[in-house]
């Protein structure tokens, strides 16, 4: 059985790799132009600076310093240069020369400077500043010439010769030192792309087989992450989708389970009266009106049902726009308030309306309405043996603050922060009434967050609980 070696061109540790060994081989090419190809050039120009410096200041330490100290000054500038220097006064003395004594060298440059000679001739002028080559043009010399004069000294003729020709041994040592220094670089390259390219790619890949996982609904992983900000922040991220798809797909499961119930419910009942109707009650008006009447009331909650549950779609897919304006709402509760008063002539029920001014906030009234309504609706379900329920309007700050209460069994305060969830049941009520669709307080929190405004709930165990939002104040009316 052979095994096949296949690489993946577009894969991120074939590309580091690539991508590194690219840029190290450019560098190392950079290189070789520069310290090669252009070494000629660079060696040439830096000579030809040097000697124009040390010109200058060979000219300026003549004019102001004495005979003994100029030659001192010569000393020491000939020491720091790779220079030969030869100066003669006007009645042909030699007054230094280096290398110091070397009469090989001073023979040497004989006829360089008898050319330099000539060229201050040639042009007339006190220096000449040239280019010599050898008998056989395989070297190089830069040479200088200059007439020193000064109100009471010595005329002096300075010449100066630096050599260009130790340039090609200096680049074969260059060569040898880089065809080392490649090889290195090329395998340093190579190991640090490869594990920049493991490192990077191993959290990589780990993600990858958790995320299909996650796509094959296993929700609730884990996503780890790597040594990078970026992938940490990305097995962050994924972690959070995958705990938000778990609850998403226990809420989905909860929702249908619920809903399926409360839609059996009414159906049952619908199916099951009018088959009485059929059989049994057709001919006898009273009993025909009673189970007519039962149809509709559960074709009415059926209708309900399916109202919220379009509404709370509408509003958490970002379709339903506010219509805000200003409006009162002491008048809005006062209105809901009476569409609840035959409970009070009917089931016992006592509603209290504390507001003793007319305030004007900003809102979508027909949604707040709404949230009263729903609010109110919770309250009278979980009212407690008393029945009363207690609505309120007071002005905090820039915001008018609504609340309602109820006296019934109340929440836990470890379930406050559910009672807002679709169908939840707090441990500490009774079984929801039959009566709604159980997505009220669900709508109430999607209303609520579309005008941006804080809302929330407290309890006491067997005390009741408390409803309450703010909206923004604008004004009091008389």
């Amino acid at each position: 059985m052979k095994l096949k070696f296949k690489i993946d061109y577009r894969s991120i540790k074939f590309k580091t790799c690539l991508y590194f060994i690219l840029f190290a081989g450019f560098l190392l090419i950079v290189l070789w132009f520069l310290q090669v190809l252009f070494l000629n050039n660079f060696y040439g120009v830096m000579k030809d600076e040097q000697t124009q410096r040390v010109v200058k200041d060979i000219q300026s330490n003549y004019k102001i310093q004495s005979n003994s100290k100029f030659l001192r000054s010569i000393e020491t500038i000939s020491n720091s240069n790779d220079m030969f220097i030869y100066i003669i006064s006007s009645d042909g003395n030699t007054m230094y020369f280096k290398p110091s004594g070397d009469a090989t060298s001073s023979n040497y440059y004989a006829e360089q400077i008898q050319t330099v000679n000539d060229a201050m001739l040639e042009s007339k002028d006190r220096s000449a500043y040239l280019k010599i080559k050898s008998a056989d043009d395989s070297k190089e010399v830069l040479a200088y010439g200059s007439l020193l004069t000064a109100k009471g000294k010595t005329p002096l003729l300075v010449y100066i010769f630096s050599p260009l020709f130790p340039i090609s041994s200096t680049i074969q040592i260059l060569t040898n030192q880089l065809v080392y220094v490649s090889f290195i670089s090329l395998l340093v390259a190579c190991l640090i792309s490869f594990y920049l390219s493991i490192r990077i790619t191993k959290p990589i890949r780990t993600i990858t087989r958790s995320a299909e996982r996650l796509a094959d609904g296993e929700y609730g992983i884990m996503f780890k992450g790597g040594h990078y900000t970026e992938i940490n922040h990305l097995a962050d991220t994924l972690t959070r989708a995958s705990i938000e798809l778990e609850k998403s797909d226990m809420l989905q499961k909860d929702l249908i389970a619920n809903v399926s119930h409360d839609l059996r419910t009414p159906l049952t009942m619908i199916k099951s009266y009018a088959e009485m109707i059929r059989d049994l009650s057709g001919n006898n008006p009273q009993k025909r009106e009673q189970h007519l009447q039962v149809i509709i009331d559960e074709a009415d909650r059926l209708n309900a049902l399916v109202g919220d549950l379009l509404s709370i779609s509408r509003m958490q897919s970002g379709k339903m726009v506010l219509e805000r304006s200003d409006f009162n709402i002491t008048h809005a509760v006062e209105s809901i308030i009476n569409t609840y008063k035959i409970m009070e002539v009917d089931e016992g029920y006592t509603f209290h309306f504390n507001c003793p001014v007319n305030f004007i906030v900003n809102g979508d009234e027909e949604k707040i309405k709404q949230v009263i309504a729903n609010l109110v609706t919770n309250a009278i379900k979980f009212a407690g043996e008393d029945k009363t329920i207690n609505i309120s309007l007071k002005r905090r700050g820039k915001s008018v603050v609504c609340k309602v209460e109820d006296h019934g069994v109340g929440i836990k305060a470890d379930e406050l922060d559910h009672v807002w969830e679709r169908y939840y049941r707090a441990s500490s009520n009774m079984v929801r009434a039959s009566e709604g669709s159980g997505l009220g307080l669900s709508i109430v929190k999607e209303i609520l967050t579309l005008h941006k405004t804080d809302f929330g709930v407290s309890s006491t165990l067997g005390k009741g609980t408390t409803f309450w939002f703010e909206l923004m104040y604008v004004k009091t009316e008389k």
